[in-house]
């Protein structure tokens, strides 16, 4: 039963990765900026949800939406922006590469046209497979598996252009403690929510003393964040709260070393935040899940 509940997980995870591209693509633009309606060549994007559900090719041109990068201004804060560390860049030194490829497709040569991306569907298989195998067939996996593939989302937008939309981040917050409020009142649930929702307000709060300290080195959208994967690793308890906690900081801060070791960032170079905080949670999740 595991390795079929973990096959469905991984179904899952797969089927709503191929919707990540669009969303990202129409969701990476700058703050003053209305959402992305059309594809690069201007033809306005149909499908399900005014356009929001659907592959990553325009039907009209058949090219590839693809996310376009582009610097961060210093000190560009607005509530949504995830701020980097510093607010100084918005790229690692990757050479004005467009970083697209990963989330949406990559050019195909000789062709002008890009390939659908793997990278978000295969992401997003991975994280809802390891959850399922970590949390079996208790009724917090629904949640674990609803929420994923909007915190892989997130990771994509974040890492294209530093921002954390709030249409993601406040509305995955409120799902997060409303779906675990459900999910108490089940049997075999091996969580609680009022830890869950006090984990939500001491991650967030926690997060935005930071912001408050150095409103450059931290944005608020990271605050935002903070409060939907509190809540979730408050679920399992203080232990995993701080385990998938400090896990973010400590990948963020791999990640910057290595980009100063190798020469493609600074010191005062901004990077993404979003990801690894939800790469964290990811682990402090798992951990959760298999302690209890």
């Amino acid at each position: 039963m595991d390795a079929t509940l973990i096959a469905v997980a991984a179904l899952w995870g797969a089927a709503t990765g191929l919707l990540i591209p669009r969303a990202a693509y129409r969701f990476s633009v700058e703050p003053e900026e209305p959402w992305r309606d059309t594809c690069p060549a201007g033809h306005p994007l149909t499908g399900p949800a005014r356009g929001w559900l659907g592959s990553t090719r325009c039907t009209a041109c058949a090219v590839a939406v693809v996310p376009v990068s582009r610097p961060v201004a210093p000190g560009d804060q607005d509530g949504e922006r995830d701020g980097g560390r510093d607010g100084e860049s918005g790229r690692e030194g990757d050479g004005g590469r467009d970083g697209a490829a990963e989330a949406t497709g990559s050019p195909v040569p000789g062709t002008g046209r890009y390939a659908p991306g793997i990278l978000a569907p295969a992401v997003t298989a991975l994280a809802c497979a390891a959850l399922a195998a970590g949390a079996g067939l208790r009724p917090e996996l629904a949640v674990w598996l609803l929420l994923a593939p909007v915190a892989v989302l997130l990771a994509v937008v974040d890492r294209r252009v530093h921002r954390l939309p709030d249409p993601l981040t406040l509305p995955l917050a409120a799902a997060a403690a409303l779906l675990l409020g459900t999910v108490s009142l089940l049997p075999e649930h091996a969580g609680s929510w009022t830890s869950a929702l006090l984990g939500g307000l001491a991650l967030g709060g926690f997060y935005f003393l930071l912001f408050l300290i150095n409103p450059n080195g931290m944005g608020f959208g990271d605050v935002k964040l903070a409060l939907a994967l509190g809540v979730a690793l408050g679920w399992y308890g203080w232990a995993v709260l701080f385990v998938g906690g400090f896990a973010g900081f400590l990948f963020g801060a791999a990640y910057g070393l290595g980009l100063v070791i190798l020469r493609r960032a600074g010191r005062r170079t901004g990077i993404p935040f979003g990801p690894f905080m939800i790469a964290g949670a990811l682990v402090g999740l798992l951990l959760g899940a298999l302690a209890a």
